[in-house]
């Protein structure tokens, strides 16, 4: 993930207090004992987030470990034991809500990402996650779209400049506009412009950016714009690309597709937490 362990760890804090609150009521009869749970897939797909687990339960009971039967980015079938846990009955309980819903998304947004790999089927072209996160869920969705085996793009506005259709309604002079960004922004950062037609097209090209993106557009004028674009700049094609349309755009020429779908309408993947011997 790309945060420290230290944001990691907050983020478990915080979806913890919110579940348990002053504490778990359904646990106060329970006996105090060790138990050992294991994490079944309740259908195919690519598993993500085997970091979360031991994270999650060590932040409630130090002595709780985790025993990983599969490796994060790894097709699972129905059935498929993909981790066991050891801990105290009401530390178990407690922790399985957090630990499942964030690894059922991850895992969703991980088979998304291999199934739009595997639709596409054109390896010049990297699939791309986009902006598109829930807040508060940003660093977990981009790195379940990399163990789906996509990349990321920014992770938040400070990584790049993107230069958008808003951003476009406010320039008169794109090559002026991007000569004063790279003196602010040094020359770590790259410069991405989004357009829409050929002349903002042409603008982008002329004002030497690192990365266009082409927007809204289908597979034919993708590939046909793609010609217009010296291959010094790289391209990303986005805007409503979806798994019914994505093969059409394998052999575009472009660099890049990214899709928003990818975390803004995740299906999570059915895992469940079954107490070993019940």
């Amino acid at each position: 993930m790309k945060h420290t362990p230290r944001f990691l760890q907050a983020d478990i804090e915080r979806f913890l207090a919110e579940d348990i609150g002053r504490g778990d009521l359904s646990t106060l009869t329970l006996p105090d004992r060790v138990v050992t749970a294991e994490i079944m897939a309740k259908q195919a797909g690519i598993l993500a987030g085997q970091d979360l687990p031991p994270v999650i339960y060590q932040t409630l009971e130090a002595q709780a470990t985790y025993e990983r039967c599969v490796a994060d980015g790894e097709w699972v079938t129905a059935g498929t034991v993909v981790g066991r846990m050891t801990t105290n009955i009401v530390t178990l309980l407690a922790g399985e809500r957090v630990m499942l819903n964030l690894m059922q998304r991850m895992s969703g947004i991980a088979t998304a990402t291999h199934a739009a790999i595997e639709t596409l089927n054109d390896p010049r072209i990297a699939i791309l996650d986009t902006r598109k996160t829930l807040p508060g869920l940003r660093q977990f969705d981009k790195a379940a779209v990399v163990m789906g085996g996509g990349q990321n793009h920014r992770f938040g506005l400070d990584d790049a400049v993107m230069l958008k259709d808003n951003h476009w309604a406010l320039i008169t002079d794109l090559p002026a506009t991007v000569r004063a960004l790279r003196q602010q922004i040094g020359p770590t950062k790259i410069i991405e412009v989004e357009v829409e037609n050929l002349a903002q097209l042409h603008a982008a090209v002329a004002s030497q950016v690192d990365m266009i993106m082409i927007d809204n557009q289908a597979p034919a004028t993708v590939r046909a714009w793609r010609q217009l674009i010296p291959t010094s700049i790289k391209v990303e094609a986005s805007g409503g690309i979806t798994l019914v349309t994505l093969a059409g755009y394998a052999h575009t020429g472009v660099d890049y597709l990214s899709l928003g779908y990818l975390t803004h309408s995740v299906t999570a993947l059915d895992l469940a937490l079954e107490i070993a011997g019940s």
